[in-house]
C-alpha cells in the first residue's frame, strides 16, 4: 500500500478523480445557486458573476497562472508537478461537465455541493499534490515563512466573502458559508477514512504478558514506557501500540483476559507516519 500510494499512475487516478467530483459540485449546483465556494474557485466564480467575458474555469485557470510561478521556486518539483495537473484537470472539468442536479432550495443546494465538493478534495489531499489554486499558496507560505495552512484560508475567504456581502443578498452568503462548512468538513472525514489510528496506552502489572499475547495472536508490535505510580511509588512497563479500529477490540479482549485489573486507554490519532504506518508527504 506504501508503494501504491507513491506510485504516478494511483496519484493521477486520485487527482483526476477528485477534480472532476469537485468540478461537479460546482457546475451541477453550487453554480445554478450563484454560491461562492471559498479559495481560488470561489473568487473565479465571484469573478463570473460579476464580469462578463469568461467562465469560472476560465477564470480559475488565469488566477492560477501567477500563483504557479512564483510557487514553482519555493515548493518541490513533484508536488508542483502534480499540482500543474491538478488544476488543469479542474480546469477543464469545470469547463466541459454540463449537469444540472435541479436542487431548487437553497439550503439543500449549499449542503449537496458542500458534500461533493469536499468529498472531491478530500480524494485530492490523500494524493501527493493538489488541484492548484489557494491549496499551493498556503503550502508556499508554510513551508517558507511557517504561516499555518488554516490562517491562509481563513484571511483569504474572509476577504472573498466580504466583497461577496457588498455585492449580494445576505442569504446568498450565509448559504455560500455553509457550504464552506460542509466542504471543510466533508475533507476532513475523507482524509481520517483510511490515515486515523487508535494510541492504546494499557496499564498492568503484567505488561509484557500482553505484549507477547498481542504479537502472537495479531502480530500487534508495541512498546513499552518507563512509569512510576504516584500513589504506589511502584516502577511499571507501560504499554503503547497502534491500531485501527478493526483490531481494537481484539486487543481489548486479550489485555483483559490476561489481566482484569489492567487499564486500558485509546485516543484518536489523525495520522502515523513512518516505520511502516505511511510515508510523510514532501511539498
Amino acid at each position: 500500500m506504501s508503494n501504491l500510494s507513491q506510485s504516478w499512475i494511483w496519484n493521477l487516478f486520485l487527482i483526476t478523480a477528485g477534480s472532476t467530483i469537485y468540478a461537479i459540485g460546482i457546475k451541477a449546483i453550487a453554480i445554478h445557486h450563484n454560491f461562492i465556494t471559498g479559495g481560488i474557485f470561489g473568487a473565479a466564480l465571484l469573478l463570473n458573476y460579476t464580469v462578463e467575458g469568461f467562465s469560472p474555469s476560465i477564470w480559475f485557470f488565469l488566477l492560477n497562472v501567477p500563483l504557479f510561478i512564483i510557487s514553482y521556486f519555493f515548493v518541490g518539483k513533484r508536488f508542483f508537478a502534480y499540482s500543474l495537473y491538478g488544476m488543469i484537470i479542474t480546469s477543464l472539468a469545470a469547463q466541459f461537465i454540463t449537469l444540472n442536479f435541479h436542487i431548487h432550495e437553497q439550503i439543500y443546494a449549499a449542503i449537496a455541493s458542500g458534500l461533493i465538493c469536499g468529498l472531491g478534495t478530500g480524494i485530492i489531499f490523500r494524493s501527493l499534490g493538489s488541484a492548484g489554486g489557494l491549496d499551493i499558496v498556503a503550502v508556499m507560505l508554510y513551508t517558507r515563512f511557517n504561516i499555518g495552512v488554516g490562517r491562509v484560508y481563513l484571511f483569504f475567504n474572509a476577504i472573498l466573502f466580504g466583497l461577496a456581502a457588498s455585492l449580494y443578498s445576505p442569504d446568498m452568503v450565509i448559504a455560500s458559508i455553509i457550504l464552506v462548512f460542509i466542504n471543510s468538513t466533508t475533507l476532513d472525514q475523507v482524509m481520517t477514512l483510511f490515515s486515523q489510528r487508535k494510541i492504546v496506552y494499557v496499564i498492568s502489572d503484567h505488561s509484557k504478558r500482553i505484549a507477547k499475547a498481542l504479537q502472537d495472536q495479531l502480530s500487534q508490535g508495541a512498546t513499552f514506557i518507563r512509569g512510576k505510580g504516584a500513589y504506589s511509588g511502584q516502577d511499571k512497563l507501560i504499554l503503547m501500540a497502534i491500531t485501527n479500529n478493526i483490531q481494537l477490540k481484539k486487543m481489548e479482549n486479550i489485555v483483559f483476559e490476561t489481566d482484569n485489573n489492567a487499564l486500558f486507554i485509546v485516543e484518536n490519532s489523525f495520522n502515523v507516519i513512518g516505520s511502516g504506518f505511511g510515508k510523510r508527504k514532501l511539498y
